[in-house]
């Protein structure tokens, strides 16, 4: 649901300053979602007309379990109270999808089991109808018509019409696999021989170089990782919409247009210097690049609450980043920014999307 971090350390290569910024807190970040996702299910809950009253007595046990945590073991809060959105809000959510689908290919007992199960851990009203209506359909049609059921077709994979994304997720791999032969992770040095940012280098020897390839290195696997997920998430759509082209070249130019804000920010002393990598300028950029189309193309269907969706990310992933000391929020920002900007000369594919 949000971008990955960015590594911030200074740019004197003091190794344990690297490795103290190196480590992403597990714990921090499984509190924030344990925190922040039941309090969107809360606030969607209570809106009216809410699809999601019955979720309010499980996202307050979340949050609960949560406070009770962090109050007993704060090391340990995060995992705890991730342990019980997962079960609690993230399952259900999940098992009652795949209990619909089963449900429309024919399959009313496969249906029912899932919604048996489903019930234990999430005992709403919802769930407790959407399990009447499965046994309703099996006792009027039998288990269903098994595998070979009559279905909706198949949607297409998500990345079938993304190459671009398909590639740039490539790259990091490709890269990242690189820094494990060099034995980069975890040696400022050798991070920094391969192209990390520092403004030193960039603005005292001219290594402007440094804007492009700081995008495509990574501190650690889970720091490859969120910024990959992220990128699976939000590029295939926005891809789809205005093509691949356009969208790799909106992916670079957000994510140079981070790196070299961050250069401009540190040179005015804005901010500190700093070692920076990872794709979440490019990733912030594809968030932007979401914003400026929507404004721009704001008759178009459903855009409004697709503009809303894309605020809330940005919230979200801001309150992350001022919560989290390792990530260098200006990075973010000057991607987003530069995506945005981006975003407003974009244009559909002709013929993709309608006026309402």
């Amino acid at each position: 649901m949000f971008a990955a971090t960015l590594n911030a350390q200074h740019s004197t290569f003091n190794s344990q300053r690297f490795r103290a910024a190196d480590i992403v807190d597990l714990n921090h970040i499984f509190l924030f979602v344990a925190i922040i996702s039941p309090l969107l299910v809360l606030a969607r809950a209570w809106r009216p007309g809410g699809a999601f009253r019955g979720w309010r007595f499980s996202a307050i046990i979340v949050l609960v379990i949560t406070a009770v945590a962090w109050w007993l073991a704060p090391a340990t809060a995060g995992y705890i109270g991730g342990g019980a959105w997962f079960v609690l809000l993230f399952l259900p959510a999940v098992g009652s999808r795949q209990a619909s689908q089963l449900a429309d290919q024919g399959r009313y007992r496969a249906a029912r089991r899932v919604a048996s199960a489903l019930y234990y851990l999430h005992p709403t009203k919802q769930v407790r109808e959407q399990l009447q209506i499965f046994r309703r359909l099996e006792a009027r049609h039998g288990p269903g018509l098994g595998t070979q059921a009559i279905s909706p077709p198949a949607e297409p994979r998500r990345l079938g019409d993304a190459p671009a994304v398909v590639i740039f997720i490539a790259l990091n791999i490709a890269v990242f696999f690189i820094e494990l032969w060099r034995g980069a992770l975890g040696n400022p040095v050798t991070l920094h021989r391969l192209g990390a940012l520092d403004f030193s280098s960039v603005i005292g020897r001219g290594e402007f170089w440094r804007l492009f390839t700081a995008l495509f290195l990574h501190y650690s696997v889970l720091h490859l990782a969120f910024n990959l997920f992220a990128l699976y998430v939000l590029g295939p759509a926005l891809e789809k919409i205005i093509g691949h082209l356009r969208f790799a070249a909106c992916y670079l130019i957000a994510g140079v247009g981070s790196t070299g804000g961050v250069i401009a920010l540190t040179w005015l002393k804005i901010v500190q210097p700093a070692e920076l990598v990872g794709a979440s300028g490019s990733v912030m950029g594809i968030v932007g690049a979401w914003a400026g189309f929507l404004v721009r193309h704001r008759h178009l269907w459903q855009a409004k609450q697709r503009l809303l969706n894309i605020l809330l990310i940005i919230v979200i992933q801001f309150v992350f980043d001022l919560s989290t000391p390792q990530v260098s929020t200006s990075a973010h920002l000057c991607g987003l920014i530069t995506g945005f900007l981006v975003g407003l000369y974009l244009s559909p594919r002709r013929g993709l999307l309608t006026a309402a």
